[in-house]
């Protein structure tokens, strides 16, 4: 009998949004609540989640009206020992996400979040995970943790399944602005085949992501702030990857400019005018002089 609730409530849907086009207040969201309360079994609380998620995006009025013990609820199924029931509840808690009121809720679960994606090798749950990270403000608070699950991030970013690793591009890109967390992404140990990500056969979209992430990491390493510094980095870093005196990038991203997708073209020329252009303060773009030799060829 539990396997037909989420069944016949997911069929409640459809006449769930018919009364509420008409200002009418269904109930299907809080009677859906109410049953993930009630003791089910994971695949029962899977569906359910599944059915919520739905609520949250199509009866907006509905969603508003919930309150904070729902997210801690929906959040309390991140601990299931299903991956299937915590897949669901990332994605319920990325619809609740686009509701301002609910989103310093749901930063609080910010670090189990990111617990989850490093220790479990689960590429749905990789997708749902960096989806609700990309779509809320990370605070400060969780600038500790974020240095912890760099190495993990960087796997999947070089994993090949391309919803992840775009969602983890996304992520990364995100983290090479904070000035804090900048050294300790480019030491990160990267794959000796990490420039394969600048192919020209890789998808535009990913592609596209991985060459926003260079761009930041580029302007990061070359602010006044960041040049102060003198660091070392390890010989499998991503610095040396990128932007190391053996690194080949210079040649993937002369390809990329005359790629097919036009918004991979122009990123990729983004890329070529950071790491030809030192920011340094009071010096206008137009004098800018090259601080690699990559393009110092006549190309």
């Amino acid at each position: 009998m539990q396997r037909q609730l989420p069944l016949r409530a997911s069929g409640q849907t459809g006449l769930a949004i018919e009364r509420e086009r008409h200002g009418r207040d269904s109930g299907e969201l809080r009677r859906l609540l109410n049953s993930l309360e009630c003791k089910q079994d994971e695949y029962a609380k899977s569906m359910i989640l599944h059915s919520i998620t739905r609520c949250v995006y199509l009866l907006e009025a509905e969603a508003s009206a919930c309150s904070t013990d729902d997210i801690v609820l929906v959040g309390s199924m991140l601990d299931d020992k299903d991956n299937s029931v915590k897949i669901q509840a990332l994605n319920t808690l990325k619809a609740f996400s686009g509701i301002r009121k609910f989103r310093l809720k749901i930063q609080e679960h910010s670090i189990k979040v990111l617990e989850l994606i490093s220790t479990i090798w689960d590429s749905e749950l990789h997708v749902a995970g960096l989806r609700l990270l990309n779509n809320l403000p990370l605070p400060d608070f969780v600038h500790p943790q974020l240095r912890r699950v760099m190495p993990a991030l960087m796997e999947i970013l070089q994993s090949d399944y391309i919803l992840a690793q775009v969602q983890a591009a996304r992520l990364l890109s995100y983290l090479a602005q904070k000035n804090d967390l900048l050294y300790d992404l480019l030491n990160c140990q990267v794959h000796s085949n990490f420039l394969n990500l600048f192919q020209s056969t890789q998808p535009g979209g990913l592609l596209f992501e991985v060459l926003v992430f260079a761009e930041r990491l580029s302007e990061g390493q070359n602010s006044p702030h960041y040049r102060a510094v003198k660091w070392h980095y390890n010989e499998q870093s991503l610095h040396e990857a990128l932007f190391g005196d053996e690194s080949r990038l210079a040649d993937r991203l002369l390809t990329l400019v005359i790629h097919p997708e036009e918004e991979v073209q122009i990123q990729a020329c983004k890329v070529i005018v950071s790491l030809q252009c030192p920011q340094d303060v009071g010096v206008r773009p137009s004098s800018c002089q090259p601080s690699h030799s990559y393009f110092n060829n006549g190309e």
